[in-house]
């Protein structure tokens, strides 16, 4: 375990002004157990840290809300970005780029968020998955930017290994170049459900004006992709927080209730720009 225990026991009892014994109480441990704890001379045991963390979110305390926004104005005051990264089953030591996967949106990389939501909403179906909070200092890297738009759309596709048939494409080369020419990548973020989209593209089944609303449509953040060591050395993991069950399925809801919305805001999209734009074997031929 290293997520910073000690320290949010004291931060939640001092918010919900309990005395050291009430609570123990509360947790149903002793008061020896609980110094032992904030002195950092024993671990608790997962089970422990799971009754906390429980404990601590169904008293209506966010603890990751209040660590967001201290290290946004940390991070704000030494010209640094504040990001977001969702683990499954957490990383050891610091990530790294050996073990980076190559098919996903930009290849293989340390894949972060700008919003909290959007990391946890990624891997909250996890039992054990948890959240790190970034910080990244840009200064002085190579930066590929992309937007909403054709080139992100084709840039995804080619590095999620569907356009096999266009990678002599003099467009889909240049493309790839202007990423492997960065340290790192921002660009909006993709779910399976923009996949399927670009799937629809690629397979001629949509122009790239609908493909492109229709992507606009589902609205899901900006990623932060590094892809050197040059970019790994500016990243930074400021904390480890852990994810309680309850926060997790709040998340899960919240991600289900706008599944449902965008997944209309895509049908709409589709319909009102039909017969708009070029299919892919116009804009590849």
């Amino acid at each position: 375990m290293n997520y910073q225990f000690a320290q949010d026991i004291k931060v939640v009892i001092e918010l919900l002004g309990l005395s050291h014994s009430d609570f123990a109480r509360e947790l149903k441990i002793s008061r020896s157990t609980l110094n032992n704890w904030l002195s950092e001379s024993h671990e608790p045991d997962d089970r422990n840290v799971k009754a906390f963390y429980e404990f601590t979110y169904s008293k209506g305390v966010q603890l990751n809300r209040i660590k967001e926004q201290l290290y946004t104005e940390e991070t704000s005051a030494s010209n640094g970005l504040l990001l977001f990264h969702g683990s499954k089953t957490g990383i050891e030591g610091m990530p790294d780029l050996k073990h980076a996967k190559n098919q996903n949106d930009f290849g293989p990389g340390f894949y972060c968020g700008d919003t909290m939501e959007q990391a946890i909403t990624f891997v909250a179906a996890y039992p054990n998955a948890s959240l790190y909070m970034v910080k990244f200092n840009p200064e002085g890297l190579q930066r590929c930017e992309f937007h909403v738009d054709q080139d992100w759309m084709l840039t995804v596709a080619y590095y999620r290994n569907l356009l096999e048939s266009y990678n002599d494409s003099k467009i889909v080369r240049k493309l790839a170049e202007r990423v492997e020419n960065s340290d790192y990548v921002i660009a909006p973020i993709a779910d399976n459900r923009m996949f399927e989209i670009i799937d629809q593209f690629i397979d001629g089944e949509l122009t790239d004006v609908q493909c492109q609303h229709c992507l606009s449509a589902t609205n899901l953040g900006t990623q932060y992709v590094f892809r050197t060591q040059e970019a790994m050395r500016q990243v930074q993991l400021l904390e480890h927080c852990f994810l309680s069950d309850t926060e997790k399925h709040r998340y899960m809801q919240l991600k289900q209730d706008n599944y449902a919305v965008n997944r209309d805001k895509v049908k709409v999209a589709r319909k009102q720009y039909r017969n708009q734009g070029k299919y892919i074997e116009e804009i590849l031929q």
